[in-house]
């Protein structure tokens, strides 16, 4: 079997997180968590409630990527400790959920650059993103590293431009509804395991892993927070609610309209980060699932000398493609919200089989907890599109099973 190449070091597999992490999610979620929370102390406890869970599964992926230091994530992780069975509806729910994201960020990058052609964009997109990726994850790193600091280089200027301008709007007191609003907050956190999905490539992953997660998640949280802080004062959190895009508007209540074309190219270079990180990662538990059989072999190809797998990199955009040409899926991707909270409570359940201290077994099980809770405050639509689609690879699991026999 062909490895990969490990070429990333702690400063780039950070990079790589903060990639993943700070995309579409910092730019749009704060209007939907503020109209679920109610308040703005209820939107900032559903931020650190959020976190927190975030925390744990982050933890969990961090000890599992240091045991288990190769492609595929949880997928792995959930195969060696509980299971063929687990780590099939892992690694499913993860290669099928993040393909339509990729499908919906390609298509945001349209629309936030060219909306008259968002199609035409978004294709445009994934062919380069592609390309970069194929040519190996040094180049990935690379590419990321540009995308983080203009991303991070709008958030800034946002928040010095909404702080510094004085605007203060009144919102209502109290908690409001903060877990609600803490499962949606959740997903602009959800990019920490692409660091996980990237094992093989991560030197010294026993001590890079654990290291690398945590600083991404850190320095996430620290923007995060600013970037609320600044939008519910700004707006108040009954503005903040009804608008569509909240940082731009932050601008404009601050008297600089004429930067909203700033926010507008910053969150399309945003999520140019997230879809080739996105992308990165798919396409590694793809190759790590096409290793083990559960999905055609062919997959599991690796270049030769890019020492990347571009097998299931060019399935992938192939697939993404066709999917950003026929339809618009950025209103049919609920089910990948229940999707990813299974990928990460079969992540804690498998740490929590590490053993070790009794404090890492807690967060492994706060983890656990937190994932199903958030879970149940799914919109019902989301949650059973999201069964639908892991049922689907419940059977794909007992074909394979009854093949082997």
């Amino acid at each position: 079997m062909t490895r990969l190449a490990r070429r990333l070091g702690l400063f780039d597999a950070v990079v790589i997180g903060l990639g993943a992490m700070l995309g579409a999610g910092v730019f749009v979620v704060w209007a939907p968590a503020a109209a679920a929370a109610r308040t703005a102390t209820g939107l900032i406890v559903a931020l650190l409630l959020a976190a927190a869970v975030a925390a744990c599964n982050a933890t969990s992926s961090a000890r599992l990527a240091a045991r288990y230091p190769e492609s595929g994530g949880t997928y792995v992780y959930g195969r060696e400790r509980l299971g063929p069975f687990a780590g099939l509806l892992a690694g499913w729910g993860f290669v099928v959920g993040k393909t339509a994201s990729c499908a919906a960020m390609a298509l945001t990058i349209g629309f936030y650059l060219w909306p008259g052609h968002a199609r035409l964009i978004a294709i445009a997109a994934v062919v380069v993103l592609t390309a970069i990726n194929l040519r190996g994850v040094t180049k990935t790193a690379f590419a990321t590293r540009v995308l983080v600091v203009v991303t991070l280089a709008v958030l800034l200027a946002v928040v010095f431009v909404g702080i510094s301008s004085g605007t203060r709007k009144a919102s209502p007191e109290g908690f409001g509804t903060p877990l609600a609003a803490a499962g949606l907050i959740f997903f602009a956190f959800a990019g920490y395991a692409r660091i996980a999905t990237l094992g093989e490539e991560v030197t010294r992953p026993e001590a890079t892993i654990p290291r690398a997660v945590p600083i991404a998640l850190a320095t996430v949280f620290a923007v995060y927070v600013a970037v609320a802080l600044t939008c519910v004062t700004v707006l108040g959190v009954t503005g903040l609610a009804a608008s569509t895009a909240p940082l731009a508007d932050v601008l404009t209540a601050s008297g600089l309209a004429g930067l909203s074309t700033l926010v507008r190219v910053g969150a399309g270079i945003a999520v140019c980060g997230v879809l080739l990180s996105l992308l990165a990662g798919v396409s590694r538990t793809t190759l790590a699932m096409a290793r083990r059989r559960d999905l055609p072999a062919p997959l599991a190809g690796v270049h030769a000398h890019w020492q990347t797998p571009w097998v299931a990199e060019l399935v992938l955009a192939a697939v993404v493609i066709t999917v950003v040409s026929l339809a618009d899926v950025r209103a049919a991707i609920g089910f990948s919200s229940l999707t990813v909270l299974t990928y990460y409570a079969i992540t804690n359940l498998s740490a929590w089989t590490l053993g070790g201290p009794w404090y890492l077994r807690a967060v492994a099980a706060i983890g656990l907890l937190g994932c199903v809770l958030l879970a149940v405050t799914l919109p019902l639509g989301s949650v059973l599109a999201g069964l639908a689609v892991l049922l689907i690879g419940c059977a794909v699991y007992a074909v394979n099973r009854l093949r082997g026999r």
